[in-house]
């Protein structure tokens, strides 16, 4: 599995930014992909995830401002970012993974190369 973020960037506070990610999966398209983001100093977090269904799910602290969203035939997820803030500066990355059975999110251990935002108050 080969994972390639994009779009990432600098903008002000209360900015957009569109995030693109391009999952390349031999022979197959992804069951359940999501976003996750890393900022300095800290661990790795889960912004949200979308099935084949185009079913999502979010962390609170991006409900109402983010939008996860797929192109299944290309293997693609597009993260749409608005009115963001200073505290969602980080490396954004994405990733493939599966649904366990409590419903959670389980990424694949693959990592590709992410994508910087930073966000200026």
């Amino acid at each position: 599995v080969q994972l390639q973020a994009s779009g990432g960037g600098w903008v002000q506070a209360g900015g957009s930014l569109r995030l693109s990610c391009v999952a390349s999966v031999l022979g197959r398209s992804a069951e359940v992909m999501g976003w996750h983001r890393q900022a300095p100093g800290k661990g790795r977090e889960l912004v949200a995830f979308i099935d084949r269904g185009s079913r999502s799910n979010y962390v609170a602290s991006v409900k109402g401002r983010f939008t996860i969203s797929r192109d299944g035939a290309k293997n693609t997820i597009y993260l749409q970012m608005n009115d963001l803030k200073p505290a969602d500066s980080a490396v954004y990355s994405c990733s493939v993974g599966r649904i366990s059975g409590d419903g959670d999110y389980r990424p694949y251990d693959f990592w590709g190369l992410g994508t910087l935002v930073t966000v200026s108050s």
